[in-house]
Parts: structure tokens; sequence; C-alpha cells
């Protein structure tokens, strides 16, 4: 058979008609899997899969062209369809329906998708969630450090106005290496996402943090800290101002001093105040809350100036009255030494700053 007769058998045996007839079903149909789909929180992959079928049943499809023809008798091998009669001979306007009906089909599902799908807004560039962070501490009763050093350095993020921060409430039930930053992102919608463990032993603290693009799958940042316990502050610090220069976020004098704040000078009192956060933030369950009081506590004993325990020992009474009306004098007392501790520091530097003001007049 030459060349000009086999294109002629493919015309007669209708296999340019079915050829053109599945391409113009199955974009219709993968256009239709492709808006339905997602409703229904299908994942891609399926929808991806469907498609490549849809694509391998094509040479499919036209070899039964080939082979077969439908009849008004039913579909019979083209050989005994040829012996039929004419008049029993499938009627040829059938294509020309198939095709108009398919064809407008797939115009109406274009049309469908582009104009009814809804609009996704872009995420912030400057957005971010810190995600729990992971003990490899060999004794895992440290978990509450590596709880800690997340909860200061989200505290530290929140004090910067050109950044999105998620709370640690709505990151908390996300793993410390979860498997789809992508998905977590969505869901929280932020555009970066902070990753990090915490490895304490003794007086050693190595904390190990990446930030990443969510959005382009790229490391933006990522550092390795090795430092004494009583140099923690400066690591937290650090972090957040890192963090602020990688995603280009603007800090003004006042942030870049509060950054730099270090809450206290006694170790001590710093771990105790740790401990309070991890217990604080379990504090759905019956005696976590209590322990975060006693450790808020421990920690004012150890250093009376620590202004940011007495804030947290004064919430800490302040939700277990709401949670269980304990409104006893040993409730409130915390509250008001606290609030009095607050001021007296304020006051303090306050005091501390206009000494040094009229000093530097005073040398001029």
């Amino acid at each position: 058979m030459n060349r000009t007769n086999f294109f002629a058998e493919l015309k007669r045996r209708n296999v340019y008609k079915v050829a053109v007839a599945y391409a113009v079903a199955g974009w219709a149909l993968s256009q239709g899997i492709a808006q339905v789909f997602p409703v229904f929180d299908v994942p891609n992959w399926a929808i991806r899969l469907i498609v490549l079928l849809i694509i391998l049943g094509l040479p499919i499809a036209l070899v039964l062209a080939w082979m077969f023809e439908l009849t008004p008798h039913g579909i019979k091998r083209t050989e005994t369809a040829d012996a039929m009669p004419t008049t029993s001979r499938q009627n040829k306007r059938a294509w020309i329906y198939v095709l108009v009906i398919g064809g407008l089909i797939s115009i109406g599902l274009f049309v469908l998708g582009r104009y009814t799908a809804p609009t996704v807004a872009p995420l912030p560039a400057k957005s971010i969630a810190v995600l729990p962070f992971e003990n490899l501490s060999e004794d895992k009763a440290n978990a509450y450090f590596a709880d800690g050093i997340q909860e200061e350095i989200l505290t530290r993020l929140a004090k910067i106005a050109d950044l999105k921060v998620i709370s640690r409430t709505s990151t908390q039930r996300y793993q410390s290496k979860p498997g789809n930053l992508a998905e977590i992102a969505k869901q929280l919608g932020v555009a970066n996402i902070l990753e990090g463990s915490v490895q304490k032993a003794a007086d050693q603290v190595r904390v190990n943090v990446q930030l990443v693009n969510v959005q382009t799958d790229s490391q933006l940042w990522a550092e390795t800290y090795d430092r004494k316990l009583t140099d923690i502050f400066s690591v937290e610090s650090e972090i957040a101002i890192r963090i602020a220069e990688s995603l280009q976020a603007k800090l003004s004098p006042h942030e870049e001093q509060a950054l730099a704040a270090k809450p206290t000078n006694n170790p001590e009192a710093y771990d105790a105040y740790l401990r309070g956060l991890a217990f604080e933030a379990r504090s759905n369950y019956s005696d976590a809350l209590f322990k975060a009081i006693d450790f808020y506590g421990l920690a004012v004993q150890l250093d009376p100036n620590f202004a940011l325990a007495w804030a947290r020992l004064s919430g800490a009474h302040a939700l277990l009255y709401f949670n269980s009306g304990d409104s006893t004098e040993h409730a409130r007392n915390p509250a008001h030494h606290g609030l009095l501790s607050i001021l007296g520091a304020a006051r303090l530097r306050a005091g501390q700053s206009h000494l040094r003001a009229r000093q530097q007049k005073v040398s001029r």
C-alpha cells in the first residue's frame, strides 16, 4: 500500500474523525477534571495521572478506529462493515454532531474555569511562621528549653512592625520536622518558615536554624550557634535580626533596642522562666498552669527585677482566675507585686537615662 492509498484508507476508516473527536473530548474532560477535582481536595498527582491516561489512550483509539467501525447493527470489524449495504452503514453526520457538542462543552468549561475560578491573593513576602524547635538533647526533659527558645524568638520577631508573624498557638500543632512545608505555609498564610533544633548539655547550648521561602522552595538563611547558656539572649537577638535582614524588614531604632534587650542576668532565673513558658503552653491540662506559676514564681525569687517573668506570672494568675474563679489574696498579690516591679524597673531605667543626660551636659 503506497502512501496515497494509506492516507485515503485512514480517511475511509474514519481514523481522522476519531482522532479529532478524541482530542476534543479528551481536552474537554481534562478541563472538567481541572475545575472539579480541586473542589473535592483531590491531590494533584491524581489529576496528572488521569490526563496522562487520556493522552496514552489516543493511539489505542486510533488502532480501534482502524480495526472496527460503528454501524446501526453495532460495532463491526471494518471488513464486515464494508460488505454491508450502504444504507446499513452509520450516518456520516454523526461525527459532525460529536465534534460540535464536544466543542461547545470544551468552550463552556474553559470560560467557566477562567472567569469563575477564585482569585488567590499572593502571600505577604515579609511573613513568617516559627515552627516548634526539635529537642536534640540526650535528656528529653530538656524539651522545655527548645520550646522556650522558640517562644522567645517569636516574641522578638513580633516586636518588628514590618513583619507578619504567626502566633505560637497556630504553629504548635505542627511537628518540628514537617514533611510538606508548602502546605503548612498555605494553611498559615505565610511565605517563609523558620525551622530549628536545640541541643543542651550542662551550660552548653547548640541552636540550629534555617529560614525557608516556601514559594521558591529555597533556603534564605541558615546558621548554627554554639554558645554558653549565659549567652543565649544574644543568640535569640541575632536570629531575630538575621531573619529581619533576610526578609528585608525595616527596623526602627526602638525596635533594634528592643531586640537587643536582655531580660535578666541570672541564668537560673531564665531557666525557670523557660520552664514556666513550656507549662503555660500546655495550660489546657489541669496541673500545667499551676506548675507554670510555680516556675515563674521561682524566676522572680531568683531575680526580683525580672520584669518579663513578673508579667508572665501576673498573666498566669489572671488566666487561673478566669478559668477557676480563684480570687483569693494569694492569686491577687503576684499580679499587684508584678505591676509594682515593672513600674519600678521602668522608673529605674528612666532615672538612669536622665542621670546620663545630666552627666553629658555637665561634661560639655
